[in-house]
């Protein structure tokens, strides 16, 4: 399981992102098509890291939300 951070980008489509793997970002037209994307990505981006032996990184990232 990872946590996923999604904004509108600057060019009307959602981009998503997995902090925990870095470079791991996805867009789409919609929300739910972002984190279907995102989903793919981070999927395909654990494969390859397996397939080269290499060690996968653990979730370690926290979001908080503050008021101001």
């Amino acid at each position: 399981m990872r946590q996923v951070i999604i904004y509108p980008g600057e060019d009307g489509y959602w981009v998503a992102e997995c902090p925990s793997l870095p470079g791991c970002i996805s867009q789409g037209k919609t929300k739910e098509e972002a984190i279907t994307n995102v989903r793919e990505a981070i999927q395909g981006y654990i494969a390859a890291l397996k397939e080269d032996r290499l060690p996968v990184p653990e979730e370690r990232f926290e979001a908080l939300l503050v008021a101001v």
